[in-house]
């Protein structure tokens, strides 16, 4: 659950920090309330939100993908000359754009890379020459080039997924009717693999990889372009969903191929041809089949093929190198889980160096760090050589956990990376993959930092944001010196978040103990009070393992929102969440709705014993596992809580994904109790308190049967509850106008059962 648990496609939006106004900006006479209306219009209250951010080749031009004031969601393609230090508009979607409606695959790819709400330009590549780019628009390719000319590269009515330019930019390739089509560019475009049905895809990663995995390949060019990895993936077997997709004028139904928890997943092969198809092996990727290609890498000069293959059950991957002449593979060397009850994680931290050692991310010692590998002779201290194998240096080290490599310069013997600090932020440092002196800081701490970089490790790109600042970006060099803003987004003048300044209030931090003593983390912002009097609490939720919900940076206005209307908003991390070390992760290994029920609950205890808080009005909110989450709350302790809203909840893991669920709860063939351990529907009659359930009826992530499940049980054993459902609405429902209607809605819930603030009494 990428997803499931991506948090919360509404959650993404809420507010942890306030802004502070700008010297330059005038304080407002009346202070304005921040509407839920407000929230979800454009221009988007953050300020620019660019994405997809990349360096031309030569380094001489930065490019993004840049929204519309008129229209947040809306992207186009804009270029930056860091010489001159000017911008332009390289593609225009609206001009360029048919607005031809996209097919079900485009559709259901851009839901599971979570970019589905957006419109125009939506991703772009590069060509390896620096002379243009290529860019996707409504299902068709075009070449645009830098002296503003663009070029049509396919006319048709159906969708080219997944293109790319080869790595030397002389073909152009793409997926068309489950088939893997290439061409010169500029040329004619030919099928390169056969039609072999409805079961057989080529060149498209499968369902779970893309959800769950991040891996949204499904073929790799080699390094001069004489030949392409293509998978090859076989859905036979795989159990078919039959999706209702509910509109509001009618139903679509769709024979999903969906790979629940204990079911068969797709057989996934992988080929190496050339550009016409011909002269195909395949890699021996093992006799067990039911396995994951997790990620597939070409060695910088071609000469191998690295296939990262992951088992079952996600506690050991197998990195094999592939001999790409004749497909024949040897296990280069296996990451091993770091302690018997975890799981293995995947990433993309690491890099194969031109000698021949691999930049490799592990947890092996409990948390996320670099280490430096290489295959070669083992020898003993007087130089006898007793046998070959691997050699590992660890390049970081400590606590606080590394989380991501941003680039990689082998000139200047330096890697650079994000880490970690003090559990709410992230900063950006330097090393030297020798691993001689200590790690360089390259970020302001005042800020919590992302970054990325040029191939060649020799520009950075930092995004920024901090409790009084929304995202800033800027150029820099290695060492981390500014060179130019790219976005500095000061919140001052014509800014849209600028009016609502004055009212805004700054979060709180603090900690509490979890049951067994591990320190929570948790936030609050607290909206402005009279003495004596108690406010209700607003307690926002995920819970589930991966996002970090409490951080010192900036995270937009729908808390701002809530806080506006009276309420206190509150969010406490939980053991499961992401970046405190293996063992802050474990206890959800097979007893999801376990111990970040009971670290909830510590939390709202926590708030029933502040003067300012009454106890009686603590109302549970969270989308998607922190839908589940307000479930298994409800079920846990009845009375504890005001009112619980569950917003597109998984109620019985059995009917999620193989790849997500299993890591963490096992096959339900094999362990069977603790699935039903974790269920939300046996205990649903427990529920006593009011309850709230929204979902989307088209959801292809968390099916609306998890729903209509839980609904038919409340229903037949005469338990109350409300409802709220969006026809056509995914996973995602929100919107300049549906996101409001979403929120007005569970404020109407919370003011109709007394969960209001002293001044609505």
């Amino acid at each position: 659950m990428r997803s499931v648990l991506a948090a919360v496609a509404l959650s993404l939006t809420t507010c942890l920090t306030t802004p502070v106004l700008a010297e330059s900006a005038a304080m407002p006479e009346t202070v304005p309330t921040l509407s839920l209306e407000r929230v979800f219009a454009s221009p988007g209250l953050d300020g620019p939100a660019p994405r997809q951010v990349k360096l031309s080749p030569d380094g001489r031009y930065l490019t993004l993908l840049r929204n519309r004031a008129e229209d947040r969601d809306r992207y186009d393609l804009w270029g930056y000359d860091i010489q001159t230090r000017e911008w332009r508009m390289l593609v225009d979607s609206e001009a360029l754009g048919s607005g031809r409606e996209l097919s079900e695959d485009e559709k259901m790819q851009r839901e599971r890379a979570r970019v589905g709400s957006l419109k125009g330009i939506i991703s772009y590549q590069w060509a390896s020459d620096g002379a243009g780019v290529l860019v996707p628009l409504d299902g068709d390719l075009f070449l645009a080039k830098l002296d503003g000319t663009v070029t049509r590269l396919t006319d048709t009515e159906g969708t080219e997924l997944n293109p790319k330019l080869s790595s030397k930019g002389g073909y152009v390739s793409f997926v068309r009717d489950r088939r893997l089509w290439v061409g010169p560019v500029g040329g004619e475009a030919a099928p390169v693999t056969p039609s072999e049905g409805e079961t057989i895809r080529w060149g498209e990663a499968e369902f779970v990889a893309q959800e769950e995995m991040a891996r949204l390949q499904g073929y790799w060019w080699s390094p001069d372009d004489r030949r392409i990895v293509v998978q090859r993936t076989d859905e036979a077997a795989v159990g078919i969903v039959t999706r209702a997709a509910i509109g509001a004028k009618g139903t679509k139904v769709f024979d999903q191929r969906y790979p629940a928890a204990g079911t068969d997943n797709a057989v996934v092969e992988l080929f190496v041809m050339n550009p016409d198809g011909s002269d195909k092996v395949k890699v021996d990727l093992g006799l067990d089949l039911d396995i994951y290609v997790a990620r597939v890498d070409w060695a910088p000069d071609g000469s191998a093929i690295y296939v990262q293959r992951q088992d079952r059950a996600q506690t050991r991957i197998d990195v094999l190198k592939v001999d790409p002449a004749t497909g024949a593979s040897q296990i280069w060397f296996t990451e091993n889980a770091a302690r018997p009850d975890y799981w293995v994680n995947l990433s993309d931290n690491y890099r194969f160096l031109k000698d021949g050692s691999l930049l490799w991310w592990s947890e092996r010692d409990g948390f996320g760090h670099f280490y430096r590998g290489s295959f070669g002779p083992l020898k003993t201290h007087d130089g006898e050589t007793l046998f070959k194998g691997w050699q590992w240096q660890q390049l970081t080290r400590g606590t606080s956990p590394v989380t991501s490599l941003v680039g990689v310069d082998e000139a200047a013997g330096t890697f650079t990376y994000q880490a970690t600090t003090d559990v709410l932020t992230q900063q950006i440092y330097r090393a030297r993959l020798d691993g001689t002196g200590e790690p360089e800081l390259l970020t302001d701490p005042a800020f919590t930092n992302s970054a990325s970089m040029d191939g060649a490790g020799r520009l950075l790109y930092v995004t920024r944001s901090n409790p009084n600042q929304p995202p800033q970006s800027y150029l820099a060099t290695p060492d981390g010196s500014r060179v130019a803003w790219i976005e500095e987004n000061r919140i001052e003048g014509a800014h849209p978040y600028a009016p609502y300044l004055a009212g805004h209030v700054t979060p709180e931090f603090g900690i509490i103990p979890a049951e067994d003593g591990t320190p929570l983390h948790w936030m609050m912002l607290k909206p402005k009070m009279e003495a004596g009097k108690r406010y209700p609490v607003f307690f926002s939720h995920y819970g589930g393992p991966g996002p970090q919900m409490v951080t010192k940076g900036w995270g937009g206005a729908l808390a701002q929102a809530v806080v506006d209307k009276g309420y206190i908003y509150f969010v406490l991390d939980n053991r499961g969440s992401a970046n405190r070390g293996v063992d802050f992760e474990q206890p959800l290994y097979r007893a999801m709705g376990g111990a970040e029920v009971r670290d909830q609950k510590a939390g709202a205890e926590y708030l029933k014993s502040l003067p300012f808080v009454d106890p009686a009005k603590i109302a549970i909110y969270g989308w998607s596992y922190g839908g589940y989450m307000t479930l298994k709350q409800l079920e846990a302790d009845p009375g504890l809580y005001a009112a619980g809203i569950s917003g597109a909840p998984v109620t019985r893991w059995e009917l999620y994904d193989t790849h997500y669920t299993e890591r963490y709860m096992g096959n339900p063939r094999e362990v069977p109790e603790a699935y039903e351990k974790a269920s939300a529907i046996p205990d649903a009659t427990r529920i006593s308190d009011p309850l709230l359930l929204i979902h989307g009826m088209a959801d292809d992530n968390v099916v609306f049967e998890n729903s209509s499940e839980l609904i038919s049980v409340l229903q037949e054993n005469n338990v109350p509850f409300e409802m709220m459902l969006y026809p056509g609405y995914t996973h995602r429902v929100s919107g300049e106008k549906i996101g409001p209607h979403v929120w007005n809605s569970i404020f109407r819930f919370l003011e109709a059962h007394g969960v209001t603030s002293p001044a609505a009494e």
